[in-house]
């Protein structure tokens, strides 16, 4: 299932994705409230990986009038996105084995080093990472896992009472 969604104003203003064991595409869309803006978006966007350090992703093409984007957030990374991200747009990931990347902002960084002009490379036996003429694909081979982190700054009281 496929539902583009908003964290909500609870969690407001960041959410930190942290991802384990397989890679994954996770699709931006703007806001539907931004559909007749025509304003940029700012770079607020983070991709955090264990072994490069912080990456920050140029979104400025792909955040122009608001288009959608996706990001590859690959085994062992942390992805912050924050303010402008979460407030402007929804956020989602497909339920499928195979996920088509094109045009993800991160996409040199995310790969790091894989050879994309083969038809298949492997990213430590959890992925293949595809290149057909102009689809670029990632089918999993092994269930995604992550962790979901989120600042709650006020809770009920009452909501834990037996």
């Amino acid at each position: 299932m496929y539902v583009a969604h908003q964290d909500g104003p609870a969690y407001y203003p960041v959410v930190a994705i942290l991802s384990l064991r397989s890679p994954v595409v996770m699709d931006f869309t703007p806001h539907s409230r931004l559909t007749l803006c025509k304003s940029t978006c700012t770079n607020d966007v983070e991709d955090t990986n264990s072994d490069r350090g912080v990456i920050k992703i140029d979104t400025d093409k792909s955040m122009d009038e608001h288009h959608p984007f996706p990001v590859i957030l690959m085994p062992r990374s942390l992805m912050i996105f924050k303010d402008k991200a979460y407030s402007d747009y929804l956020h989602a990931i497909k339920d499928s084995e195979v996920q088509c990347y094109d045009g993800a902002v991160n996409e040199v960084e995310a790969l790091h080093g894989q050879v994309m002009n083969h038809a298949s490379s492997q990213l430590d036996g959890a992925v293949d990472v595809m290149k057909t003429g102009d689809l670029k694909s990632i089918h999993r081979t092994t269930p995604r896992i992550s962790l979901t982190c989120r600042l709650v700054p006020k809770v009920h009281k009452n909501v834990f009472r037996f």
